[in-house]
């Protein structure tokens, strides 16, 4: 894009210290599956009077990462014109926005464990709404005292209160369940893990 619009001097900022070190010669390339794109990335530079590269650590970075994330998760069907985003910085994360509070401290699912477990509703119950509890159960399989959902894919998604999701979430996220990454992977290693509301 950049080569179709002249430009001459480039600035290529990346947040892995480890393609941008490549990329500036700094180190080689070994693996092979990754030789032709360096060279394609060095047969590119030539074209410019000027290029550098920029190492820029993931936590100076996450709003970039963001739109990446983002940018991934969208198809582009090619020829098709986007409009521009309005994107709003706010001082909260989004996800302190989405906090729900667990009425009468019972889990978002509890209506569904009960009913799969003694076929009762709740009480006070209109038949739209036992209706409901029953299409829904249909989704949920319960082993023991667990309740697990099921995906398309026939996987089992286990559901938690929003406390254990707390805990999940923070552990995921200091790392303990292995090394940091970026929100897309990160969300959807939780999505193995878990299922909440």
């Amino acid at each position: 894009m950049v080569v179709d619009m002249d430009v001459e001097e480039l600035l290529i900022m990346g947040d892995s210290d480890l393609i941008i070190r490549q990329a500036q010669g700094e180190w080689k390339t070994r693996n092979i599956k990754l030789i032709p794109y360096m060279q394609h990335v060095e047969d590119l530079s030539k074209r410019f009077k000027s290029v550098e590269f920029m190492y820029i650590p993931r936590f100076h970075n996450e709003f970039v990462d963001a739109l990446a994330t983002l940018a991934v998760m969208l198809p582009y069907l090619g020829n098709v014109h986007i409009d521009s985003l309005d994107i709003q910085i706010r001082e909260k994360h989004g996800y302190c926005n989405a906090v729900e509070i667990e009425t009468d401290f019972q889990p978002w699912y509890h209506d569904i464990k009960r009913f799969l477990k003694t076929k009762e509703y709740p009480k006070q119950t209109s038949g739209d709404q036992k209706r409901t509890i029953r299409r829904l159960a249909n989704n949920f399989f319960l082993s023991g005292d667990v309740l697990y959902k099921r995906t398309p894919d026939l996987n089992l998604l286990r559901c938690v209160d929003a406390q254990e999701a707390r805990k999940i979430i923070n552990e995921v996220h200091s790392g303990v369940c292995g090394p940091h990454m970026n929100g897309y992977v990160l969300v959807k290693k939780i999505l193995r893990r878990v299922i909440i509301r």
